[in-house]
């Protein structure tokens, strides 16, 4: 398992030798790290809330067909999936920046736990840099045990109830099955953010903090953005949402 991440690992050590080589302090190179992922993600994210945007326009005709077909759920189903194939819906689509995340997340982790098998060959001062003071932090390679993995854990918490906000953005079918599970999570996320932070390397905490910090951010702008789509929808103006509701005007 850990040789598949392993293949992960191997270009995010020369991306943070390189970063390294330039700014000399490990911890910022951590920081400067996450913000280029997160800036790569950022497109799946917009595309998320489009889906989101459309799945609420929708959101009529879905519980027109759940009404429909309340007592066979077999032709629900059959209808649901054509009625999302035909609008240029996807339900799923919200979970694709975490699916991607995480590959990321535990290649890193592949990386600080072992530097010497993934960082290029030529540069020993990585080597020690792994190890280097930031902050508080004597050593970034070993765990931090109370403050980055509560801060961690608090920023997990409001990145996720911004998500369950923006979430709320999109269609509410299974709500009353969701909402239990959705509200355990909430909470319970968070407490295992820090109680594994206090195990990982504090690198890898801090990959996850500096990543919340940019997920709330991210959740910001993208609720601006939303704000002006609405604004356009109520003017009569093209919405571009993706779908086959992309530039359609509000009759």
């Amino acid at each position: 398992m850990w040789e598949i991440f392993g293949l992960i690992a191997k270009p995010l050590g020369y991306l943070l030798t390189g970063i390294y080589s330039v700014v000399g302090n490990y911890g910022i190179t951590l920081i400067i790290f996450t913000v280029i992922v997160r800036l790569c993600l950022f497109p799946l994210y917009v595309h998320q809330t489009k889906s989101s945007l459309r799945m609420a326009e929708v959101q009529p005709k879905i519980q027109a067909l759940q009404k429909k077909y309340a007592n066979d759920k077999e032709e629900l189903n059959r209808r649901m999936m054509e009625f999302y194939k035909e609008e240029g819906v996807n339900p799923m689509k919200g979970c694709l920046p975490m699916l991607i995340q995480m590959p990321i997340m535990l290649g890193l982790f592949t990386l600080l736990r072992d530097p010497m098998s993934y960082l290029p060959e030529g540069h020993a001062n990585m080597i020690l840099a792994v190890h280097e003071q930031f902050f508080w932090i004597s050593d970034l390679s070993q765990p931090d045990l109370w403050a980055l993995p509560i801060m961690a854990g608090i920023t997990t918490f409001l990145s996720f109830s911004a998500t369950q906000a923006q979430n709320s953005m999109g269609a509410q079918a299974n709500a009353n099955q969701m909402a239990g599970m959705m509200k355990m999570m909430k909470y319970f996320f968070p407490v295992m953010i820090v109680w594994m932070g206090r195990s990982f390397p504090a690198g890898l905490t801090l990959y996850w903090f500096i990543g919340n910090i940019c997920s709330i951010i991210q959740f910001q702008t993208l609720k601006l953005w939303k704000k002006r789509l609405e604004r356009m929808k109520a003017e009569g103006k093209d919405v571009p949402l993706s779908g086959k509701g992309k530039g359609k005007k509000e009759k």
